[in-house]
């Protein structure tokens, strides 16, 4: 089972500063006190060695801010649309990977920057089958089938990701920790539209998958050996159809191509991270909410192949 993301009580941190500091001091000498039995309380409070680990899949709209200004007023809108599928898709098809999400628990750890934003799961695997996801519905839009007169009007968009799997945690109902700033660094890093994981990402897939290449080969059955999805139910397996992985071996649906390089470094919180570029192509079939016998087969690429260095 999951460990919750550990929340920090504003009440609490009151309380040890009551205790160990004072609230205000207006002495005509200043001078810097000894702080190290405060440093210790909140040490031990916030344990930073057991702070939760969370991937979050960071999207943004590539080149928001080249927009006419009537398109840019229409694009928040449109990215809660695309929000909306992509969701659906996930639980629809995808039924044993996100199993224990509902369409409030993704919308409600959500971070939105308007052009796009920050989405914590727990774990790298969830984060790439919501990017997948979220592509496909992004290319259904562009090639005329969501919403044509508003692709008319505002044109065809284009996606940047990052996948980064780090420290999380949660005070006043808002998200922080180091694995949504590394995020936020590597997209800010990335001048093209591609999809970029970090090393603890990269590290991840290699220990549990032997590598994200193997998503070419893997069927669904597979990820039920996964150490993190040992409590998942796997009757849940047959549930759901336009798998990303299929259930059986084949190359004419789910993940026909992975790859991925190591591109350079970035620098976060005085930190080094090695940065990845990973290109899958998917097909998949899509279908209207209310028909869901017109649907339509579309092979989408997230990320690209250019292998260019990073922005520092």
């Amino acid at each position: 089972m999951a460990k919750n993301v550990k929340e920090l009580e504003f009440q609490k941190i009151l309380e040890i500063l009551h205790e160990h500091d004072s609230e205000s001091v207006y002495e005509r000498i200043n001078k810097i006190p000894k702080s190290k039995e405060l440093y210790d309380t909140i040490d031990e409070y916030v344990d930073i060695k057991h702070l939760t680990r969370r991937s979050v899949l960071g999207i943004d709209i590539y080149r928001y801010g080249l927009f006419k200004h009537l398109e840019q007023t229409l694009i928040p809108p449109l990215f809660k649309i695309l929000m909306e599928k992509a969701i659906r898709l996930s639980l629809e098809n995808n039924q044993f990977v996100f199993q224990k999400y509902t369409r409030e628990r993704i919308l409600k750890s959500f971070i939105s920057t308007g052009d796009g934003g920050f989405m914590i799961f727990e774990t790298p695997l969830h984060s790439l089958f919501f990017a997948i996801n979220f592509e496909m519905v992004v290319r259904a839009y562009n090639s005329y089938h969501l919403y044509p007169k508003l692709r008319n009007i505002i044109g065809s968009i284009s996606l940047r990701y990052a996948i980064t799997n780090d420290t999380i945690f949660q005070f006043d109902d808002n998200h922080y920790g180091s694995a949504i700033i590394n995020n936020s660094r590597i997209l800010e890093r990335d001048s093209l539209n591609r999809c970029l994981v970090d090393q603890n990402t990269h590290d991840w897939f290699l220990i549990n998958i032997d590598g994200i290449e193997n998503l070419q080969v893997y069927t669904i059955y597979d990820l039920a050996n996964i150490y993190e999805f040992q409590s998942y139910d796997t009757s849940l397996i047959d549930h759901g159809e336009n798998l990303v992985l299929n259930k059986d071996h084949t190359r004419l649906t789910g993940v026909l191509n992975s790859d991925i390089s190591r591109i350079g470094q970035i620098r976060s919180k005085e930190r080094l991270l090695d940065i990845y570029n990973l290109h899958l192509q998917v097909s998949m079939f899509i279908s209207a909410d209310n028909r869901k016998d017109s649907k339509r087969r579309i092979t989408i690429s997230l990320g690209n192949l250019n292998t260019a260095g990073i922005d520092h």
